[in-house]
């Protein structure tokens, strides 16, 4: 049986939404979990709401680490946080995959320095699925790295190439780079050499999207630096919330358009799902030895067992094993 680790502290809403999907997970994906963090907290938390842990395994952790520390205390200060022992027991194959809302960037070193990056991989990549007109397109780096070289750039590819054929059944995935313009000249260094060596990787390599492309599914896997990346995630996000909450103040305006309203519900509900965050469950952190899942800070219940489930599916399809193996025909192709 699978066992995805779960940092039980990790988010806006921990204990409480980590467990209450936690249990969701074991009830209705067949796995088990196992929950890192301060035991007591666990079990009031899980009685207050009367839940049962049935199923469940805790292990325990006696701090946490805030989003406000500095990174890098997850592998020194703050090795007893329930993110760096969760990471741990991943490492020491005590679990299969590990999901954590926590800080992003702990995540990101102690994911690198714990659970260590699979033989080959210079960077790990954070890598959220967003929404698109035909479906979802994966974007990577989403912000681990701010800085990054055009062999990065190739690797992010090749990893998220194996993820959307092994996880999402796409089968030879569409590769685009991020950039200013669709011309190969086009961009800083970073993008023109980093068009140069995707146009003679072994990926699906379809040239340049524009920021304005990225809604209308024009590839499966957008690669970027995290800085750049980042900042399109971010935009992303905010004018998928924008454009929620104006159609809502559209919708409700008068006696008209909440008649309107009723008509569009199936299809307004249809969009507002595909816009959700926790319908996706995280972001994955590609290059990692085993799977890596960074859920969204504001997680509920709902959105930790997709993360659940996701981390899930990465075991289950093998993608860790497939990106080496991607990663060993680039190697053999240069």
């Amino acid at each position: 049986m699978i066992n995805v680790i779960v940092d039980a502290f990790g988010g806006d809403n921990a204990p409480d939404a980590v467990i209450e999907g936690s249990i969701m997970a074991v009830q209705s994906l067949g796995v088990k979990v196992t929950l890192v963090g301060n035991e007591a907290l666990i079990n009031s938390a899980a009685e207050k709401h009367n839940l049962s842990l049935n199923g469940i395994d805790v292990v325990n952790a006696e701090t946490v680490i805030d989003i406000h520390e500095e990174p890098t205390e997850v592998i020194k200060g703050k090795k007893d946080c329930s993110m760096a022992v969760g990471l741990q027991l991943l490492h020491d194959g005590k679990g299969d995959a590990f999901v954590s809302a926590g800080s992003t960037g702990a995540l990101v070193v102690g994911a690198t320095f714990i659970a260590k990056r699979l033989r080959g991989v210079k960077r790990a990549a954070l890598a959220p699925i967003m929404p698109g007109k035909d479906g979802f397109f994966m974007m990577l780096d989403g912000g681990a790295n701010t800085e990054c070289r055009p062999e990065a750039l190739v690797q992010f590819a090749i990893m998220g190439s194996a993820y959307m054929e092994k996880v999402m059944n796409i089968s030879n995935p569409r590769v685009g780079l991020l950039n200013i313009g669709a011309e190969d000249t086009k961009g800083r260094d970073l993008e023109v050499e980093a068009y140069k060596l995707l146009k003679d990787s072994p990926v699906n390599f379809v040239g340049n999207i524009e920021a304005r492309d990225m809604p209308f599914s024009k590839c499966d896997v957008l690669v970027a630096d995290g800085y750049t990346g980042n900042i399109a995630l971010k935009l992303y996000e905010g004018m998928g919330i924008y454009f929620a909450k104006t159609l809502k103040g559209m919708l409700t305006k008068n006696f008209k358009t909440k008649l309107a309203a009723g008509l569009l519900m199936d299809q307004v509900n249809e969009f507002k799902k595909s816009m959700d965050y926790s319908e996706v469950g995280g972001a994955v952190l590609m290059g990692i030895s085993a799977p890596v899942i960074k859920a969204h800070g504001s997680s509920d219940g709902k959105a930790f067992f997709n993360a659940i489930r996701q981390a899930k599916e990465c075991v289950e399809t093998g993608v860790t094993e497939r990106i080496s193996s991607y990663l060993e025909m680039q190697k053999g192709g240069e």
